[in-house]
């Protein structure tokens, strides 16, 4: 999977520190905390018809994640929301779209990796694009990455942080695999997520009655996504039984379906893990069903942004 350029956003215009300038004229300080060191926390959201999908959790977590990593500041959110509808007016932008939101500590006096050489106020970056959810409907093939994800005691996965290292690594492996993304394993060797997204798994389907179990990983090795929660939500108001467990990959040689989620992708069915089909290597009953569900909700929840 491999996204292409959209030539909409030929001339979009990008948001940094409330100035609002063209694409090719963006920049960001090479003394900014997040070209030193990756010292950043963001979030990915997306625009439906005017409105924000799960906005105000999307902010809490980028809130969270700067407290984790010991911002002295973090720009309200009032502002936040308020630069958001500002990018977004400037590009003439109601549907389709997704925003990617980054928040860093800020410029430093002088290179170096101590926080305390930032003395002024965070850099906040809105960049908005005209993008439809990237992964194919057809289905996805994976392969199991060797890169780990880190244990909590290493490095928290609930910080959202700006440092993709681990997760790059991990997609270097997959494309050299000719596979769209990775699964990521933790140091026990059960499942933390993809290099870019939450797993669920669908178990003891029974295609007379249209049911099944869903189960996804822990959220210890990856972090806590809006869109997984979204779809426990879904699974507890139309009763699926749905459970967090650990996994690993041999639950999904045998499992029935799989799909990932993610803001940026929404729900995408996988249909091969390692050079395995899983179940009979079509997007499944239960991942369509889901889907639909998931659609059902962004097209009328959501915080109004824009007209």
């Amino acid at each position: 999977m491999l996204q292409k350029f959209n030539p909409k956003n030929k001339d979009l215009v990008i948001n940094i520190n409330g100035e609002l300038v063209h694409r090719d004229k963006a920049g960001v300080s090479p003394f900014d905390s997040a070209v030193q060191g990756g010292d950043a926390v963001w979030e990915g959201l997306r625009l439906y018809h005017g409105r924000i999908f799960k906005l105000n959790e999307h902010l809490d977590r980028l809130e969270r994640s700067a407290r984790a990593l010991s911002f002295p500041e973090i720009p309200a959110r009032e502002k936040i929301i308020e630069q958001i509808r500002r990018t977004l007016t400037a590009n003439q932008m109601n549907d389709g779209v997704h925003i990617r939101l980054t928040v860093t500590r800020g410029l430093k006096i002088t290179s170096g990796m101590d926080p305390r050489l930032n003395e002024g106020e965070p850099t906040l970056i809105v960049l908005a694009e005209h993008k439809a959810p990237v992964y194919a409907k057809t289905g996805l093939t994976l392969i199991t990455s060797k890169t780990r994800r880190p244990p909590p005691d290493v490095l928290d996965a609930r910080i959202h942080h700006a440092n993709l290292l681990n997760s790059i690594l991990a997609k270097i492996e997959a494309n050299n695999a000719g596979a769209d993304d990775a699964l990521m394993l933790d140091t026990n060797g059960f499942i933390a997520e993809t290099n870019a997204t939450n797993i669920f798994i669908v178990r003891n389907f029974d295609k007379s009655r249209g049911a099944g179990d869903l189960a996804t990983s822990k959220a210890i090795a990856c972090p806590e996504g809006i869109t997984r929660a979204t779809v426990i939500e879904i699974c507890a108001t139309e009763r699926i039984r749905c459970v967090e467990a650990d996994l690993s990959p041999v639950d999904v040689y045998g499992a029935d379906e799989m799909f990932c989620t993610g803001t940026m992708g929404e729900l995408a069915s996988v249909v091969k893990l390692d050079n395995r089909t899983i179940g009979d290597g079509k997007p499944g009953l239960m991942t369509k069903r889901l889907s639909e569900l998931y659609s059902a909700r962004t097209a009328t929840e959501g915080v109004q942004i824009v007209d």
